[in-house]
């Protein structure tokens, strides 16, 4: 059944900038919205912690991640696709154990803005590692393992497909909307901690699926910032 879901996977990195341009994209969504593609294939768990006005926080325990190196790009929406054709390479079994891998949501990207609108900034796209594999997730060159241990997300949710346009929008809404709360000075320091990464964009969907779609942005901190300033 997995096969079915990972094929349009295959495509939706490589159609959605066109698709995009087509108008296909629908208002920003409330946050709290259960992604549908979460019914169907594996997610990492989280808890929800709190909910502010346009952000929630949530709290992930032990999520393993498989990731591209650095990827050089003036496009998220490029680099996304660069960065996935890479993982579903990994997922289909060019790996060293040479074993096909479930398919899982979401796909990541993490992104180091660069400094102006027209210059290259560095991604790394990253692939949920399912319960089965988990224990010993297979080896890949290229690739390498990220073991978060507690971690803490801020997380905004839009819908439609991601332009380029959008996600610095979207990130510098979920920023104004924490402004106030208690949360801003842990995001700001998890931001210092990892300053490789200031924030990272969720992609749930496949790109046949024209309604109900969900992506995130998240910055990211660890619980050593919280209450910090």
């Amino acid at each position: 059944m997995a096969t079915l879901f990972i094929q349009p996977y295959l495509f939706s990195f490589i159609l959605v900038l066109s698709l995009s341009k087509l108008g296909l994209s629908s208002p920003p969504s409330a946050v709290g919205i259960f992604p549908p593609t979460c019914k169907r294939i594996e997610c990492p768990a989280f808890d929800v912690i709190d909910k502010g006005n346009g952000y929630e926080i949530r709290r992930y325990n032990s999520t393993p991640w498989v990731s591209t190196s650095q990827i050089n790009n003036i496009s998220f929406v490029g680099a996304t696709r660069e960065g996935f054709l890479q993982l579903f390479s990994y997922i289909q079994g060019n790996n060293k154990y040479g074993v096909k891998i479930e398919m899982t949501a979401p796909v990541i990207t993490e992104i180091l803005p660069s400094d102006g609108p027209f210059c290259t900034s560095t991604f790394a796209v990253s692939f949920y590692v399912p319960k089965e594999n988990q224990a010993d997730p297979p080896p890949a060159n290229g690739l390498h393992l990220q073991i978060w241990g507690i971690k803490f997300a801020a997380v905004r949710q839009f819908t439609g497909f991601v332009q380029d346009s959008d996600v610095g929008v979207e990130a510098a809404t979920l920023y104004s909307s924490l402004a106030g709360s208690p949360w801003a000075a842990a995001v700001d320091k998890g931001g210092k901690s990892h300053p490789t990464s200031p924030y990272t964009v969720a992609q749930y969907n496949s790109p046949f699926e024209y309604a109900n779609r969900v992506n995130e942005i998240w910055m990211l901190f660890d619980e050593e910032d919280i209450g910090s300033s």
